[in-house]
């Protein structure tokens, strides 16, 4: 028999082993950290420097991790030479997943520049906002993100590279080709970065209708590396002599968007650290996906729920060989435990797995893996963690006891800094080095973590964040439009889809499909209501006005 969870982590993290932990006091704050964490990514990526092996395979192209080097050295001679990026300058990408992307994001903070991954599915609104709130200096796009945002970047002075623009000519103004300054052979320039530097913004939805950039330092990415990696290190001390792993080459497969945390920490940067092969997919598509799998012999798929459903329910996900498989699942929303039931019986070797993360802990946070998954299918896992610690607390911060509900805390290093231009949003998210993760949950006796409502207004679409504020925002620049709802429905794949009641003004007409056309340039497609209903009756409201939304699902769509 394998050794307990709390054993396993006293054995991984004992003094002297490869994720040995201390304990810390940072600003006033004590915590758990690795004592063998590289101090930056610019360390991490030097790490892979001469390594032929194989690292990114996108479509008919195979990159080495010296290929990846090469070429974010050249790229980083430019960024510092050609467009005098500074330490603390802030370098957007905004492409789908490329080989370049990667390439970026090792270039920039490897110079000490801050990485600003700008969402590819933005439409030019949000993509203008962005621009203007960090302050970019230089932009870095492919052909289609390149044309949604050129006038941003115009009206605000960002040089922009394009990648891969083969079929966009002539060049617009202020737009260099990759080729044409990315010149391999130049070497990175010797640039001294700091652990607590900034290293990344990432945008998430705000409740007020506007993204906000969370900030990450080069300490807490790190760190968050090493988490990732200690949490199989932790089920490999848990597994009993009988239990031998599959034998096979690390492959992760990235099913999920660089832009996302998911993609770029714990999959692209894991890859990356521990030299793993990575996969990528030009566009997601089930069938594809399982004949990447299979040929690619892929041991982790890490994705949104909707898309592991999205394999189950491929017709020819018989025909392929997924016996390589060792992990199924991955976060970004709570997995039905139908999907989990499904998964451990429908892989040969690949057992369901889930993470509790955001983008204010770099994606990482209690974890739910194999039989602890199967017997506890709606917990997103045990805490505390390797070096993270949960509380469950009342409207007044104080713990809750066991069972209780009330918000989620945590605690640890992998969290971000704050709010890139917003204290007061920062001041009212960490609290004394802790994070409100605006979750309502619940633990148990065990330590398990059960999440059970939202405390923000929120939908969860396939993983994405959708706002209510932000929807309702933009419909009620329709003038047709006299009041308006938004908010979730339950959806067997996507997990919620985005449904919205709208009162028409006396006289007004509007069609879904007017709707539809009016959103479009407001809001990234994934935001926009698939299921709308209109009415000319007032929408119900509570005595203090406000609007009762948690009656609206079963009054205008049952």
């Amino acid at each position: 028999m394998g050794l307990s969870y709390h054993e396993a982590i006293a054995v991984v993290s004992a003094p002297g082993m490869p994720f040995e932990v201390r304990e810390v006091e940072r600003d006033g704050v004590r915590r758990r950290e690795f004592v063998n964490a590289l101090p930056t990514l610019r360390d991490y990526f030097t790490s892979a420097r001469g390594l032929d092996s194989t690292f990114l395979v996108y479509e008919d192209e195979e990159w080495s991790f010296e290929d990846v080097m090469v070429e974010a050295d050249a790229l980083a001679s430019a960024l510092v030479h050609r467009y005098h990026v500074r330490r603390g300058d802030r370098v957007g990408i905004a492409m789908r997943n490329l080989p370049e992307w990667v390439v970026a994001f090792a270039a920039i903070t490897s110079i000490g520049a801050v990485s600003v991954s700008l969402n590819a599915w933005w439409a030019e609104d949000e993509i203008d906002y962005a621009v203007k709130d960090s302050g970019l200096t230089v932009l870095i796009a492919d052909a289609d993100r390149l044309v949604r945002s050129h006038a941003a970047c115009q009206r605000a002075s960002v040089s922009m590279i394009g990648v891969r623009l083969d079929e966009l000519e002539p060049l617009a103004p202020g737009v260099d080709r990759w080729g044409d300054v990315v010149v391999r052979g130049a070497s990175l320039p010797p640039v001294d970065v700091d652990p607590d530097d900034d290293a990344t913004i990432l945008y998430t939805s705000g409740t007020t209708g506007f993204p906000k950039g969370a900030v990450s330092t080069h300490r807490a990415i790190s760190q968050t590396i090493m988490s990732f990696a200690s949490g199989s290190a932790i089920t490999d001390a848990r597994r009993g002599p009988d239990e031998a792993g599959t034998g096979q080459s690390p492959c992760f497969i990235l099913v999920v968007p660089l832009f996302h945390v998911t993609g770029c920490i714990p999959v692209m940067l894991s890859c990356f650290t521990w030299h793993f092969k990575l996969v990528m997919m030009h566009r997601w598509d089930p069938e594809r996906a399982l004949g990447l799998i299979e040929r690619h012999r892929v041991t982790s798929f890490i994705g949104v729920p909707t898309q592991s459903w999205d394999l189950l329910e491929q017709p020819r996900f018989r025909e392929f060989d997924t016996s390589s498989l060792s992990a199924v699942g991955g976060g970004g929303a709570p997995a039905p435990p139908r999907l989990v039931e499904r998964v451990e019986h429908s892989f040969e070797r690949g057992r369901p797995s889930l993470g509790y993360g955001m983008t204010e802990t770099n994606a990482y946070g209690p974890g739910n893996y194999g039989d602890d998954y199967v017997a506890h299918p709606t917990s997103t896992g045990r805490v505390p963690t390797i070096v993270m610690d949960a509380q469950v607390r009342d409207a007044r911060g104080r713990e809750v006891p066991l069972g209780e509900r009330g918000e989620i805390w945590l605690n640890g290093p992998t969290l971000f800094r704050g709010y890139w231009n917003k204290p007061e949003a920062t001041e009212s998210t960490l609290e004394d080095g802790w994070l409100r993760t605006g979750d309502l949950g619940r633990l148990d006796a065990e330590g398990f973590l059960y999440i059970e409502d939202r405390a923000k207004d929120m939908i969860i679409r396939a993983g994405e964040n959708v706002y209510c504020a932000e929807v309702e925002a933009a419909i009620y620049e329709h003038p047709g439009v006299y009041e308006a709802a938004a908010f979730g429905l339950p959806h067997e794949r996507l997990g919620e889809e985005v449904a919205c009641v709208i009162r028409l003004k006396d006289g007004a007409s509007l069609s879904v499909e007017d709707l539809h056309a009016h959103l479009s340039s407001r809001l990234a497609n994934f935001k926009i209501p698939t299921r709308v209903a209109l009415t000319d009756e007032a929408l119900p409201r509570n005595p203090a006005g406000k609007l009762l939304k948690r009656s609206m699902p079963q009054a205008y769509f049952d």
